[in-house]
């Protein structure tokens, strides 16, 4: 197993012991590559401590994990999704195979998570002491375990843990971002990025716009979007977009969507007027917009480059 592949990281798990001990969650105050600091885990002795109020405990975790190896075990998933909020790895560029079954449904509180039948049994208690629950889920808040730095985030609801977001990034309140999923330099996210996703520098991902993801339906293509390209309001894509690209608002462009070539300069060989949207998957510099008579898809190219974003929000 190669160093640089191997993982390590020290923190704490959360245990409800209701019916057998069951391993909530994991957070790691220190995570590297290599070999793990065998000093590290001292500091933490003073938290692994009970908390009666979510019939839980907290215990000290040191793990070490091969990013190439399925996931084995809740404190492995955590470690896999803290690595990809602290920037460590990008989406895609580890094995999350067997996660889901390895991340518990918690119940989410103000106080930290506890089973939800816990939360049901305990509520009296729960409200007596401020406790309340947020969600019911796999995945918790980024906000919770990470702080990105250089990162705004207005609803925190809205990114779970496991999202890569790089410095400068700006996530508005209704945009989304799930694990495996994210952006690579300066982004403003008011739309939803689904798992599997990356967004280059610069791009800008519209209000209420969308990216498929792979988690449903059964595709394998991992959709990326490119450098300052921007995907409208209210858009969508289910192909990858390159650099300097523009989707009109409210058009939302399927691998299978039939789009009509405007000009010349996007015409593939063999010089057919009309294409699966699939073909153009990836390629720089491309407009895709609906003809307001016909109704049609067109696609025409863009010379230039493409969106800038306001750097006073991303600085």
């Amino acid at each position: 197993m190669s160093s640089e592949r191997t993982l390590w990281g020290i923190g704490l798990t959360t245990i409800a012991s209701a019916d057998g001990d069951v391993i909530l969650d994991a957070w790691f105050s220190e995570i590297g590559f290599g070999e793990p600091d065998a000093a590290g885990a001292a500091a933490l002795e003073q938290f692994a401590v009970a908390d009666e109020r979510r019939a839980v405990r907290s215990e000290v975790v040191r793990l070490s994990i091969d990013l190439d190896a399925p996931v084995a075990s809740t404190p492995d998933a955590y470690l896999r999704l803290h690595a990809l909020s602290r920037l460590l790895v990008r989406p895609n560029e580890l094995n999350l195979d067997g996660i889901f079954a390895h991340l518990p449904t918690n119940a989410w509180t103000s106080a930290g998570p506890m089973l939800p039948a816990d939360a049901a049994r305990l509520r009296p208690g729960l409200l007596r002491h401020g406790i309340q629950v947020q969600g019911l889920d796999k995945f918790p808040r980024l906000t919770d375990y990470v702080q990105p730095e250089g990162v705004r985030i207005a609803d925190a609801s809205r990114v779970r843990l496991g999202a890569h977001l790089s410095p400068g990034t700006t996530v508005m309140h209704e945009g989304f971002v799930n694990f495996n999923a994210g952006t690579l330099g300066s982004s403003m996210v008011e739309g939803r990025i689904s798992q599997g996703v990356v967004v280059g520098d610069g791009s800008d991902i519209g209000g209420g716009a969308s990216i498929m993801g792979t988690l449903s339906g059964g595709g394998q293509h991992r959709v990326s979007i490119g450098a300052r390209t921007l995907l409208g309001a209210n858009a969508g894509v289910g192909i990858s977009l390159g650099d300097d690209c523009v989707v009109e608002a409210g058009l939302y462009v399927t691998a299978g969507t039939k789009v009509l070539l405007a000009d010349a300069a996007v015409l593939p060989e063999g010089g057919r007027p009309t294409v699966k949207a699939v073909e153009l998957s990836g390629r720089d510099g491309l407009l895709f917009r609906r003809n307001s008579l016909s109704g049609a898809v067109e696609v025409a190219s863009r010379r230039g480059t493409g969106v800038t974003l306001n750097e006073n929000l991303h600085a």
